[in-house]
């Protein structure tokens, strides 16, 4: 027999009663039954039951061992009786009498608990890792992880693409985040920078004459953390592809992302080809460029209705003349709803340094409401036809400039729908989002600026660079969102060396600043590159939401906390004074 193991935990059953096993795993709970010890024994498959009675030369051993404790077992399996039988394991009809048993290592007095659920903090959970993983629900997801990205190869495999690695050491690049800096020793005074992402390479790939690349690649950036956003370093199914257009990297990606999410979830999920929504509507519609489709109300702009005679709510009046908007957001079926329903919207409003949420409640074709007594008969016949709304709805009302106005209404829109419980359940809804603007304009500064993707091909090309303002111009750049979470941003790359010197001068870019920030690939796109194109799906964001956990830690093996720290290993931390001489570095005083 094997020194450790006959059989692991969760494998036994009825068909071995009378077999002599030996098993091997953690102490997940013991039960004291005056003359009969039960432990539960625990491994990565699964728990069994082992009994032992005070009869046993083993039994003060077993009732000694501390919890967590690894032990060896070896004893007869036997059957349960009727009304012990555990049907919520799959070893609840039998267990294993001990006729041996062995401490293989002694725990400790447990920092946190291991076995059942429990409201445990943040910080004992990651200084504690090796034991929150031990938890069933954490080994179902980081096994769910592990089977998502083999099933992501396999199938990025099948479609013809070949995986290759790229630098984690390279140059800093402007990606839209800080970079993380590493000192080189033979180069004193230089640092390398690890890839926010592999995207120059990516590039380069095309430009070297591959065809279809992919990578699950880890991508590192100095950013905060957020629910969906680890701090540090996040991983992304990385692919680039040659001589593609927009529709080829949709009708590619597409089916991987579907038959994915079919495979480890049985919720519905939206048809290929996936909805293509605009940025101009989304932000329009949703208040968003992250559209969350689950939820069924839509935002309209209703300006013209409190500009027209006979209206007489001066608040909004007065801030439309100064450059403001208003957008409506329509709540159906609403008319049983309390006052208290609105007065609390109209509260969190507030909270949101808002000066309140403003509504009308159609009923028999009035207004009622704050702001009803305020409207003409043409005003709100106006905001019925724009807002969709009729007799039982309510409208809700956001005034402010366009940016503000879309980012207040969208929060509200998902507020009003949450507070309705109306954001559809077991689904993962799919959109595109397209036709990003390729400049915007730095309110700070007063200057252009690059409003998504520097590498992107602007739709029209240099035509289009020459001869449009560039706030018009627009971008083939996408994002793919999934229940309103950004998996991924991806473009058509500009690959030709004259239009990327025309898009980087617009922004303020000489062409020595191409050519010394972006040397490699400027150089490489003069040789002779193919049209190419990419997206890079978020590997972490991905098993999050078929994880169903509202928070990407917990599908992360070791991650850092929201101050971008590792509580287990204590990292960051100082280094010696002669590390930083090896490297040639000088600490000043913080603060400094």
């Amino acid at each position: 027999m094997h020194l450790y193991r006959s059989h692991n935990c969760g494998e036994l059953t009825s068909n071995n009663v009378d077999n002599i096993v030996k098993l091997s795993g953690w102490v997940d709970r013991k039960r004291d039954h005056g003359g009969l010890l039960f432990i539960d024994l625990r491994d990565h498959f699964g728990i069994i039951q082992i009994v032992i009675d005070s009869d046993n030369k083993f039994f003060k051993l077993c009732e000694d061992t501390r919890l967590e404790s690894v032990i060896t077992v070896t004893g007869k399996v036997v059957k349960r009786t009727e009304d012990l039988i555990n049907k919520k394991l799959s070893t609840g009809e039998i267990e294993v009498s001990v006729e041996d048993y062995i401490i293989e290592s002694s725990s400790d007095v447990l920092p946190m608990p291991v076995s059942g659920e429990h409201d445990l903090g943040e910080e004992v959970r990651l200084k504690n890792r090796f034991l929150d993983l031990r938890r069933s629900s954490m080994q179902n997801n980081m096994i769910l992880r592990s089977k998502i990205i083999s099933s992501i190869r396999k199938k990025m495999t099948a479609s013809g693409f070949h995986e290759f690695q790229t630098p984690i050491l390279t140059a800093s690049s402007p990606e839209g985040a800080r970079d993380f800096l590493v000192p080189s020793r033979l180069n004193p005074g230089k640092f390398y920078a690890l890839p926010q992402a592999p995207q120059q390479f990516k590039q380069l790939i095309m430009a070297s004459g591959f065809d279809r690349y992919f990578q699950i690649a880890p991508c590192f950036r100095d950013e905060d953390a957020r629910a969906d956003r680890s701090p540090g370093e996040f991983y992304q199914l990385d692919m680039e592809m040659a001589f593609a257009t927009q529709e080829d990297v949709f009708s590619t990606i597409e089916p991987v992302l579907s038959e994915v999410f079919k495979e480890f979830s049985d919720w519905d999920i939206t048809s290929n080809p996936f909805p293509r929504i605009t940025y101009k509507d989304a932000m329009l519609k949703y208040g968003t460029d992250k559209p969350d489709l689950r939820n069924p109300l839509i935002i309209c702009d209703v300006t013209e209705a409190f500009l027209h005679e006979g209206v007489t709510f001066n608040a909004f009046k007065e801030q439309i003349n100064k450059g403001a908007v208003v957008r409506a957001i329509s709540a159906f079926n609403v008319s049983d709803k309390p006052r208290s329903f609105f007065d609390k919207l109209n509260s969190w409003a507030q909270g949101e340094s808002q000066p309140g949420l403003g509504y009308i409640l159609l009923s028999d074709g009035e207004a009622k409401g704050p702001i009803g007594k305020f409207l003409s008969e043409d005003a709100i016949e106006i905001i019925k036809d724009k807002a969709n709304a009729k007799d039982g709805d309510a409208v809700f009302f956001v005034c402010n400039k366009v940016r503000e106005a879309e980012s207040f209404s969208g929060k509200a829109r998902m507020k009003i729908a949450e507070d309705l419980d109306i954001i559809e359940k077991n689904v993962f809804k799919f959109c595109w989002t397209v036709d990003f603007p390729m400049y915007e304009m730095d309110e700070s500064t007063n200057s252009i600026i690059f409003s998504h993707n520097p590498f992107s091909m602007p739709q029209g090309g240099m035509e289009a660079l020459n001869n449009k303002d560039p706030l018009d111009i627009l971008a083939w750049q996408y994002d793919i969102i999934c229940n309103g979470i950004e998996l991924s941003s991806g473009a058509i790359r500009n690959h030709r060396p004259d239009i990327m010197e025309k898009a980087f001068s617009i922004a303020g870019y000489s062409p020595e600043d191409l050519k010394s920030r972006f040397g490699a690939l400027y150089n490489a796109f003069k040789y002779g590159a193919p049209p190419h194109g990419g997206i890079a799906p978020g590997i972490d964001r991905i098993v999050m939401l078929l994880a169903n956990e509202p928070n990407i830690r917990e599908v992360i093996m070791f991650p850092m906390n929201q101050q971008a720290q590792d509580l287990l290993m204590d990292a960051p931390s100082t280094i010696s004074n002669d590390q930083l001489k090896e490297l040639s570095l000088k600490l000043s005083k913080l603060g400094k």
